[in-house]
């Protein structure tokens, strides 16, 4: 008998499993206006309002390590991912459902404490929790998430609506939330060799808060609201921004150029990176897990954004075709690979 053939995970990735998965599925309802390939499916409520529905899981070992992610941290940073989603929608979030599967190493406690974080998510963010299922696990922890949101049928934005020549522009900073993970990942591996040595943390709260409690950009959706910018594009930042830079460009069917000395950088992100060999560049592009928005705009609404602290143009789409480049801070143009977090690997 021969051999049937297998196609191991890590070689297609996530999304490349996504669309060999779902790509025999059509659509049989018309309130589906899309379905799957962005951050949030859209449905059509009412013929001018939409609903927008996103879902992640978070599984111990893979997303997060209880050994240094307090569970108030965690059941907050669990929220803050999905309801990324419906921001990076240009949607208002309001709702999510939980459903958690825990083995029996966890007392009721410690799911209230994961509960707690989930809680203060919800108030900060002004959303509901209607639901969800609680079940066991054989082994470890596992928090899956669903978000509901709205919008204007007209204001939802969707990744593939960029045009060549338009600016990219990201929020806040970048590679944070990666440098922090540094510092936690170096932390355990010196407890792990020499438990009686305490922690050497200080002078990391940025980073360490960055990546164990993370904030969505809700505030951006306001913010452009209010300067009169609808983006023509947009991402969440969760799993590197070279990675999210090619789901906007394979979306909108275009090119794309960004420049090293535009991209926002904290200094305590520089320095935590020179002193684990790391370039500030690298953790940027494939650090991940920022939860900033990465989105494009038209040329001539870059004067309503200009100077705005809170985003920061560092490219411009180009030509079909015309591939991915960072210039470097010496003007040579380099090709942008996506190396993110690939959950198969």
């Amino acid at each position: 008998m021969s051999e049937e053939k297998r196609t191991s995970l890590e070689s297609i990735g996530e999304f490349g499993l996504i669309e060999e998965l779902t790509k025999n599925f059509k659509s049989k309802r018309e309130s589906t206006i899309y379905g799957v390939g962005d951050d949030a499916a859209v449905i059509d409520k009412d013929g001018e309002n939409v609903m927008l529905i996103s879902t992640d899981a978070l599984i111990e070992g893979i997303h997060f390590n209880l050994m240094y992610t307090p569970l108030m941290h965690l059941g907050y940073k669990a929220v803050v991912v999905n309801l990324s989603d419906i921001y990076a929608m240009n949607g208002t979030a309001e709702q999510i459902l939980v459903t958690i599967a825990a083995s029996s190493r966890f007392p009721k406690e410690a799911l209230e404490e994961l509960y707690k974080g989930i809680e203060k998510a919800c108030d900060f963010y002004e959303v509901d929790l209607v639901g969800g299922d609680t079940t066991s696990s054989v082994s470890g922890l596992m928090i899956s998430i669903t978000a509901i949101g709205t919008a204007k049928k007209e204001d939802v934005v969707y990744r593939s609506g960029g045009k060549e020549n338009e600016l990219i522009v990201v929020t806040g900073d970048l590679g944070a939330a990666y440098m922090g993970l540094q510092i936690l990942e170096r932390e355990r591996s010196v407890y792990k060799a020499n438990p009686e040595i305490q922690p050497d943390l200080d002078g990391y709260d940025y980073i360490l808060e960055r990546q164990l409690k993370p904030e969505a950009r809700k505030d951006i959706i306001k913010f452009l609201k209010e300067l009169d910018v609808k983006p023509t594009s947009m991402i969440d930042i969760s799993d590197g921004l070279a990675s999210e830079l090619f789901h906007l460009c394979n979306q909108s069917k275009l090119g794309a150029v960004i420049y090293d000395e535009k991209l926002p950088i904290d200094t305590s992100v520089s320095t935590t990176a020179i002193d684990f060999n790391i370039s500030p560049t690298t953790s940027v592009l494939n650090g991940g897990e920022d939860y900033e928005l990465l989105f494009s705009i038209k040329q001539e609404d870059f004067d309503k954004i200009k100077g705005n602290p809170h985003m920061t143009v560092i490219g411009h789409y180009t030509a079909k075709d015309s591939g991915l480049y960072l210039v470097d801070k010496q003007g040579s143009a380099i090709q942008l690979k996506a190396q993110g977090w690939n959950h198969f690997a």
